[in-house]
């Protein structure tokens, strides 16, 4: 099991529209992955937010290469249609996480 989480900061100037991308374009292109196994898609609640909001996807891949893979590929893909779209509006943060133990 590898997992990546993907956190996207959004500013408080577009958090309707970013909430509208949320619930069509980006969970479609979620549902829409080959390799990821599992996902979670969330809204993050955090006192350590006083500006604008954080939402974070969770994606549980078979292994390490099929993570990669994504990142390579699919990641880079998601950031530009995004970046593309928002702009410096919302900031993209991908964190490795490598589990020691787990129970799902």
């Amino acid at each position: 099991m590898s997992v990546l989480s993907i956190t996207f900061h959004t500013t408080e100037s577009i958090s309707k529209e970013w909430d509208l991308y949320l619930e069509s374009d980006l969970h479609q292109m979620v549902e829409n992955l080959i390799d990821a196994e599992k996902y979670i898609l969330s809204e993050v609640e955090s006192e350590m937010i006083a500006e604008g909001k954080n939402t974070n996807l969770l994606l549980i891949f078979a292994d390490e290469e099929k993570r990669q893979d994504f990142v390579e590929i699919e990641f880079t893909n998601i950031t530009e249609r995004i970046l593309n779209k928002f702009g410096e509006n919302v900031m993209i943060f991908k964190t490795y996480l490598n589990p020691k133990k787990s129970r799902f």
